[in-house]
């Protein structure tokens, strides 16, 4: 029988406890320790789930029943735990962002090429089922022309999610607002679903949160270059807070999801398994963290996870790779570009350019 990969954590913050309680439902999968940058916090956590407390970084990867580290620190800190875990030989498991400057995600690549080691980056809604049946309409053309691809992500956060986090609504550590920290998920659905777009025009705002250094609100309007236009938004300003959404229309079909559940699914050529994804529509799902930044459901990590231990098992890249990652990062730098100097951004194919238009 083959033992389980050891998992390890770097970071123990709410994050960090979804993926311990995910763990213990991944097949092949066995948490062992962890480490974060506050002994006591760090000790605490371990004990609520029987694992070992590391005290320092280089010890926890030096450990030889670690195999794959998740790291979940602060945005603006994973390259920092990763290299470390990489350099060291173990695989990595990256919260997301991956990271906030494209820099600091390039020196990840690199240092997994040389050490031949994997990063998964966690994106967990893809993995769900209607984001799955989306993907799979989107790709056989069902949808025809494509017209309109939007992203909503309009949610609210109150003043003591980010006085309870000094790192949060920092450019340094979060890297940006709304949009990079809560939108994020919406902006990588988006692209993964009708690809990168090639233009943005954007505005961004403090509506609410007004002590903080980054936007709590976003609004994108974007081109494609198969001719589609689109839109993001992102806001923590939006009490009681929406589901996100996504919606993807063309001139032979439609379809809306709110989180995980397909709530419209209506295409011109009927094919077998639509009434059901319309019947599967008026049912309840679990509400995501719309107003809670704690309601974080697990069954979406469980997914990911899971995949990374098969795809080592199997000797594959883990579905969503750092190149995958880095571009919904692209995406999120080039309308911040666009807010600031108030021009039109285009965004080349290649990695990392973005110019802005005058």
């Amino acid at each position: 029988m083959t033992a389980p990969l050891g998992f390890a954590l770097i970071g123990t913050g709410s994050v960090a406890a979804t993926h311990a309680q995910a763990l213990r439902r991944v097949d092949g999968a066995r948490l062992v320790a962890a480490w974060s940058p506050d002994p006591g916090r760090c000790a605490s956590f371990a004990a609520s789930h029987g694992i070992d407390a590391s005290e320092e970084l280089v010890a926890l990867v030096a450990r030889d029943d670690v195999d794959v580290v998740c790291v979940t620190t602060p945005s603006g800190l994973h390259a920092e735990s990763a290299l470390v875990a990489l350099a060291a030989g173990k695989h990595v498991v990256c919260e997301k962002p991956i990271e906030v400057r494209q820099e600091r995600i390039d020196a990840m690549i690199a240092m997994a090429r040389r050490h031949r080691r994997h990063i998964a980056c966690v994106f967990q809604n893809r993995f769900a089922p209607g984001a799955q049946a989306l993907k799979a309409a989107v790709d056989a053309g069902r949808f025809g022309h494509l017209a309109l691809c939007q992203a909503m992500t309009n949610w609210w956060r109150g003043d003591d999610y980010y006085r309870n986090g000094a790192w949060r609504g920092t450019w340094a550590l979060d890297g940006g607002g709304a949009l990079m920290n809560q939108g994020i998920h919406g902006v990588d659905l988006l692209q993964w679903l009708v690809g990168m777009p090639s233009e943005v025009l954007a505005r961004t705002a403090r509506c609410a949160h007004h002590a903080i250094e980054v936007e709590d609100t976003a609004v994108a309007a974007l081109r494609f270059a198969h001719g589609a236009l689109g839109s993001i938004q992102a806001s923590t300003a939006s009490w009681p807070g929406f589901s996100r959404r996504i919606e993807i229309s063309g001139d032979r079909g439609c379809a809306v999801l709110e989180d995980d559940r397909i709530v419209r699914w209506d295409f011109m050529d009927e094919e077998p398994g639509d009434a059901d994804l319309r019947a599967l529509a008026g049912r309840s799902a679990s509400a995501g963290p719309s107003g809670n930044a704690q309601a974080v459901a697990g069954d979406g990590h469980r997914r990911q996870l899971q995949d990374v231990v098969d795809a080592l098992r199997e000797g594959r890249a883990p579905s969503i790779g750092p190149e995958e990652a880095r571009a919904s990062v692209r995406i999120v730098q080039a309308i911040y570009e666009s807010a600031r100097s108030g021009a039109l951004v285009r965004i080349d194919p290649s990695p990392a350019t973005l110019h802005a238009q005058a």
